[in-house]
């Protein structure tokens, strides 16, 4: 039998965390581990014989206390996109004893989507860092899924499948999570099993250093997803077949009145739990994006008992997380008596809801608060990865909070992020997470002054004022107008003579021209700034949030002079469009933020065998371009800005494009909107089944390069 994942002590993670963070300052901190007696997470910090005492009641909580004097005292940041970590020579004392704890007892962190729109490549030491950041940032909830497969692939090797009947049922690296919530099979596959094997040594990393530090994992739990073989090994098994979009094979799902679905509920859950031991926290979402065959609320009260029944019999102590997006994406589905019906079939202490984008509606809302069951409020903000400047600043400001003191909202006990990417808009999870150790909502006009300080290492007018433009505009949706999430660039789109596409959205939450004044404010702020990582990286998202938004501008001059036949004004403005691409791929380039090549690079070194190696770079360049097949509905739903996509892939489509419409407008024969579009799939998949190594390192200086093209554009977008 293997031996479960073992803790090292909450004090030694807690004396290591501070070295990895600050390695040079590491031994003027001092840790010690307290409780407190009503159980509440809290810290406290102050300065005892020239050190910085942190107390805290787990490794978490020490973290955070950490991190409160960093930003508090030290005014120092961690974030993906550019850090400042300067401490003085001589650490700032604390003038008196500083204590805090937190009303918000679950703080939740990861999305299904997030494992593979930003972590599909991760190693340990990169697992390493974001835990860290979780640690630092108060998260104590992680949804913990890496590896899942391999849990599977034992137990169906248990029952006598074989590897062959297995090939079907496992889907590629970057798409795992849609397997993990039933949607799709094997594409991007077969798996290969020495990957299963990696990852599964990977999650007892993961796992081992999160309980470590305090942390209660969120596992996986059985939802009714079998293999397409189940029903020869299985003849009598009662499955039902489901599509989530079209373009992907249907997959089983094994009813819940079947003997079998208790069975392999229990066995799947007493096999990860030999593997990786418990917290109890299980992880189960049934109709994830795929209508219930029935919407009679009897029958949907005996599925979530008979769900809630297998993780029962296997842990008495079992408490089901489920996401709550069901209730958002399918509202025509999931009426009143829908909703209750699912929800009152388990216990009340044995469940809890994660409204998953409470900033962007509330549902907890519309459900009476989830009808008595514990619930999370969490900030999605993020889909697919998208690279874009976008948010609700003011929802996290005060959301959590108002929800906290709100008579209606029930058993609200957390908060969270579920974002399907990570590694942008740092802003705006700075300050969601602010909320943890604070009673009372956010005072933007305090906080944000404070975060852009901790940012650049230092105050200065120009930042602030650019920030005070970006709160107002980016990070600001008028309550009148329904966006999900922020716009695309037009460049991302298959090239098209409409202003939009499906994924590739360039609808707005403010006017283009609006954030000029927030460009031109940080520019001025270079002299000062310049040594800024953080800044480095704000300077680059901003001059590229302003050209991808011009971009739109010139398409549709472009578009107009094709329309009029004016051939002239059709080449200057499709050639300014094409030169705006090759501009961006120029600036994206100074960012390791911003690289195809990193994400390539990644995937490729997953593998061992060649074969592997170009199984894991095909996976990686179609799930941020094509996602699956060239049919595929989903095309552009990851798409990012990146250099190297830009140049090699975005650009050579809109050219293909331009010169079809150029031979029509000089009267020669030219491939219908039909055909052209059948022609761009077919070059699309023959790009991402292409092999094609991309830089790895940055190229040029990220503010000469912001301030290059500021003097070449800063007029014309005024002027246009």
């Amino acid at each position: 039998m293997a031996t479960p994942v073992q803790a090292q002590t909450p004090l030694d993670e807690s004396n290591q965390l501070i070295r990895r963070i600050l390695p040079e300052h590491a031994d003027l901190f001092s840790v010690a581990l307290v409780n407190k007696a009503d159980g509440q997470d809290y810290f406290e910090l102050e300065s005892v014989k020239g050190k910085i005492l942190l107390r805290g009641n787990n490794g978490v909580s020490v973290a955070s206390a950490l991190y409160y004097y960093l930003t508090e005292y030290a005014h120092c940041q961690v974030t993906w996109n550019g850090s400042n970590l300067k401490l003085p020579k001589k650490l700032p004392q604390i003038p008196e004893k500083i204590v805090r704890s937190t009303n918000y007892k679950l703080r939740y962190y990861l999305n299904y989507c997030t494992f593979n729109y930003s972590m599909s490549w991760w190693d340990w030491s990169r697992w390493e860092t974001e835990i860290d950041w979780m640690a630092l940032h108060g998260i104590n909830m992680p949804l913990a899924i890496t590896g899942e497969e391999y849990t599977w692939y034992l137990i169906y090797k248990d029952l006598g499948f074989t590897d062959d009947e297995l090939k079907g049922f496992f889907t590629g690296p970057a798409y795992s999570a849609w397997f993990w919530m039933g949607n799709i099979d094997a594409w991007g596959g077969p798996m290969p099993l020495q990957w299963m094997k990696r990852q599964m040594a990977l999650q007892k990393k993961i796992v081992q250093r999160e309980r470590a530090l305090g942390m209660k994992t969120v596992l996986p739990a059985f939802t009714g997803h079998v293999p397409a073989s189940f029903k020869n090994r299985f003849p009598n098994a009662k499955l039902k077949s489901t599509n989530w979009h079209n373009g992907f094979s249907d997959t089983y799902i094994l009813d819940a009145e079947d003997p079998m679905f208790a069975r392999l509920g229990k066995i799947f859950l007493e096999k990860q739990t030999e593997l990786m031991g418990t917290d109890h926290y299980y992880s189960a979402d049934t109709f994830n994006e795929n209508e219930p065959p029935s919407d009679k609320p009897d029958y949907l009260g005996q599925l979530s008992a008979r769900i809630y029944d297998g993780m029962y019999q296997a842990d008495h102590n079992a408490v089901w997380v489920m996401q709550g997006w069901l209730f958002y994406s399918d509202r025509k589905f999931w009426r009143e008596p829908q909703v209750e019906a699912l929800l009152n079939a388990v216990p009340n202490d044995k469940m809890i809801i994660l409204d998953l984008a409470t900033e962007i509606e509330p549902v907890w809302k519309r459900t009476k608060a989830f009808y008595g069951k514990p619930w999370i409020w969490n900030m999605l903000n993020n889909f697919g990865g998208n690279t874009n400047l976008f948010g609700r600043m003011e929802a996290a400001a005060q959301g959590p909070a108002k929800a906290l003191k709100d008579p209606a909202s029930g058993k609200m006990i957390g908060i969270g992020l579920t974002m399907e990417g990570i590694a942008q808009n740092p802003v705006l999870y700075e300050l969601l997470t602010a909320n943890i150790w604070r009673n009372e909502p956010i005072q933007l006009d305090q906080w944000l002054p404070e975060y852009v300080r901790n940012r650049y290492g230092g105050t200065n007018l120009h930042a602030l004022k650019a920030w005070n433009i970006l709160r107002k505009t980016v990070y600001t949706v008028p309550p009148d107008k329904y966006i999900r999430d922020g716009a695309e660039s037009i460049i991302q789109a298959r090239p098209t003579l409409d202003s939009s596409t499906r994924w590739a959205n360039t609808k707005l939450n403010y006017k283009p021209k609006e954030l000029l004044p927030a460009w031109e404010e940080l520019i001025k702020a270079a002299p000062d700034l310049n040594g800024s990582d953080g800044y480095g990286y704000d300077l680059v998202d901003v001059t590229r949030q302003v050209l991808a938004n011009y971009a739109s501008y010139l398409q549709k001059m472009t578009v107009h002079a094709y329309h009029k036949k004016d051939i002239t004004g059709f080449n200057k403005y499709s050639n300014r469009f094409l030169q705006l691409i090759d501009d961006m791929d120029a600036l994206l380039a100074t960012r390791e933020d911003f690289l195809l090549g990193t994400w390539i690079r990644d995937a490729r070194n997953c593998g061992v065998t060649s074969s592997e190696k170009a199984l894991y770079e095909i996976n990686a360049k179609n799930l941020i371009t094509l996602w699956g097949d060239k049919n595929c509905p989903l095309n552009e739903y990851a798409c990012r800005q990146w250099s190297g996509l830009l140049v090699d892939f975005y650009k050579p489509r809109w050219r293909q494009f331009f010169s079809n419409l150029t031979l029509e407008m000089q009267g020669n024969k030219n491939l219908t909107p039909v055909e052209f579009n059948h022609q761009i799939k077919q070059w699309e998949w023959q790009w991402v089944n292409s092999r094609k190594d991309y830089p790895i390192l940055p190229k040029g200086n990220s503010i000469i390069k912001s301030k290059a093209l500021f003097d070449q554009y800063w007029e014309t977008i005024n002027a246009d």
